[in-house]
């Protein structure tokens, strides 16, 4: 069987997640790790280690991160033994880069105070509540997060530290009027073009190809016709959807009310208020006020050292029993109005009133049948389909010859599938975990199907299936005859794009000899109206070479080529550069743009100095 990694990598999908891992790693810059032995650490930059633990959170920090951009596609992503290893090696990168920044600011003595890091964090909007911070909210972030605090503060630390680096670089966050007037000239630019395009469908309709040619194109580029790994499986879909719909009696519901009558009864609840104050002497005068009818919220509000509670006139809420404090508890209040004597609390003593009582209570049969039916029709019915998997399990486990037993025992018709590749599935099986089941050591090795059933494997939307497969094909070249047809497109498109790219060529010579008239007469093809473009337009193939375009000399014109999405190729005669104006506000946008380049680009430029410098050593990835 074709190595799974393989397999997997052939998803254009995956495809698209390695390259951009892969691309993250060149700018930083990882291909130069050298790996070497088992050691307690990941890594050591310049003698300093990086902890295994310290790479292993990064890791969940980054696939986390992966997982929420991707969505439902980050399985097929998690299932890749190549995109995982990549994303474990940009997470020690982002280790090792900070690490660096961290050595040389201390070689220039920089850093960032507690106090600072602090303000920085306070000032993040995503930790805020209503323009506020909120500590809650970031204690809950960095635990969803499964970040330390401690290693937070760190990286705040660093990138306040790799802040100061990039200013004591650029010197500051200012750029020049005349850098920012060139930059937005440049950026706001337009071009004025024209046009011809040579139809390259109109060229390779006039192509032909031998048999000769067919043969030595495909004795050339054999491995360009490999055919992948292909099975058919049988298969039983269990759909919680298509189960019968099962109902609960009224006598159900009754039972399940009295047998769980406490989920449905509100204990007694008091509601309490509370005065604290630093000494006993100060709690008895203001008990003696109390009781004399001085108004208690008042009081609470002008002399209480509980600020919480002051600023509520007292008021501590409503309580169950289970959940009050010992100190009320025992203050033993059962009477509407009723005061404590002063109890000692920490350092403090506290007077408790007990303001209001709210009797046990329990909502009637009525009120609550309607959301308890709810309930045990759910259950059941859940009961229902992971019973029904059970059986199916045990039947597809006790005979492995066929899904026979699991048909007789669910009830549920055999599927057979035509042949099909990993990268193809049919619809009703194209769940990740499903074809990965298929196409797992565990149902096809070297000798082809291994002839085991798979246990049942659970997919999204309440859905469960068994497969088994039934026959298979190995990864293999294609015979001549069965891509002759694609050989002869193939071989047809490469002479009419040579074809192609020959006459683009002298049309071009032409033009610049002055002679382009006659040439683009010949050739039946001619120059468009003039348009405008610019790099704020929806960029396409043809705008990008024309932005590209060596600016005309004054009364003169400039050529070049470019193919089009359809792959024409298309003649851009350049007639003029328009310098771009850029508005005040555009200004200000752009000044911030130009900024963030220029710090950028420092920053880039520090990283690669310190690496070229830096001693790296990767010791273990794992």
């Amino acid at each position: 069987m074709m190595d799974n990694l393989r397999t997997k990598v052939n998803s254009p999908f995956i495809k698209l997640i390695l390259a951009i891992i892969i691309l993250s790693f060149v700018l930083t810059g990882v291909a130069g790790y050298m790996i070497g032995g088992t050691s307690n650490d990941a890594a050591e930059v310049n003698g300093q280690p990086i902890s295994r633990e310290q790479l292993q959170q990064a890791f969940a920090q980054e696939r986390q991160s992966l997982q929420e951009y991707l969505g439902d596609k980050f399985s097929e992503v998690a299932g890749n033994e190549e995109s995982m290893k990549l994303l474990r090696r940009q997470a020690l990168d982002n280790l090792i880069n900070n690490e660096l920044i961290n050595q040389y600011a201390n070689e220039l003595n920089l850093s960032a105070s507690d106090a600072q890091i602090e303000r920085a964090i306070f000032a993040m909007s995503i930790f805020q509540t209503n323009g506020k911070f909120d500590s809650e909210k970031y204690r809950n972030i960095l635990s969803q997060y499964n970040v330390n605090a401690d290693n937070f503060a760190a990286q705040i630390r660093t990138d306040l530290v790799r802040a100061q680096l990039a200013k004591a670089f650029t010197g500051s966050d200012f750029a020049l009027p005349s850098e920012v007037k060139n930059y937005a000239e440049l950026f706001l630019q337009e071009r004025e073009i024209r046009t011809a395009t040579l139809s390259l469908a109109d060229i390779e309709a006039k192509q032909t190809a031998t048999e000769d040619e067919l043969k030595d194109y495909y004795n050339a580029n054999q491995n360009s016709f490999i055919s992948p790994e292909k099975v058919q499986v049988s298969y039983v879909e269990i759909d919680a959807a298509s189960l019968p719909e099962l109902t609960v009696s009224d006598a159900e519901i009754k039972t399940y009310y009295d047998q769980n009558l406490k989920n449905y009864t509100q204990a007694q609840q008091n509601h309490y208020s509370m005065i604290q104050v630093a000494s006993e002497k100060e709690a008895n005068e203001i008990l003696d006020q109390l009781k004399a009818g001085a108004q208690f919220d008042v009081l609470a509000s002008e002399k209480s050292t509980d600020k919480f509670s002051a600023g509520n006139k007292g008021v501590i809420g409503w309580m169950e029993e289970a959940s009050t404090p010992a100190e009320i508890a025992n203050a033993k209040l059962t009477e509407k109005g009723q005061l404590s004597a002063p109890i000692k609390s920490g350092s403090n003593f506290v007077i408790f009133r007990l303001d209001d009582i709210k009797p046990e209570s329990t909502k009637p049969f009525d009120e609550v049948k309607d959301s308890i039916k709810t309930t045990l029709t759910q259950d059941k019915n859940v009961k229902q389909f992971y019973d029904l998997q059970q059986k199916v399990s045990e039947a597809a486990t006790n005979d492995n010859e066929s899904l026979a037993s699991v048909e007789e025992v669910s009830g549920l018709k055999v599927v057979t599938t035509d042949w099909f590749d990993k990268n193809n599935p049919p619809a009703a099986l194209n769940f990740p975990k499903v074809i990965n089941e298929i196409f797992s050591e565990r149902l096809v090795d070297k000798n082809g199907s291994t002839g085991i059933n798979s246990d049942v494997i659970n997919v999204e939307g309440d859905r469960a299936f068994v497969v088994r497969v039934t026959q298979y094909k190995p990864e293999q070249t294609e015979s001549f005859e069965t891509v002759k047809s694609q050989i002869e497109a193939l071989v047809k498109r490469k002479k009419a794009d040579a074809e192609l790219k020959a006459e683009g060529d002298k049309l071009v010579a032409a033009l610049k000899e002055g002679k382009g008239e006659a040439a683009l007469s010949a050739a039946n093809v001619k120059f468009t109206a003039p348009e405008t473009v610019s790099r704020m337009m929806p960029q396409t193939p043809i705008i990008g070479a024309a932005m590209a375009m060596v600016k005309p000399s004054e009364g003169k014109v400039t050529y070049t080529t470019a193919r089009d999405a359809q792959d024409n190729l298309v003649i851009i005669q350049l007639d003029k550069v328009i310098p771009g104006k850029a508005s005040d506000e555009e200004l200000a946008q752009l000044t911030k743009e130009y900024q963030g380049m220029m710090g950028s680009a420092v920053n880039e430029a520090l990283m690669l100095n310190l690496r070229e410098k830096a001693k790296v050593e990767v010791l273990n990835l794992e």
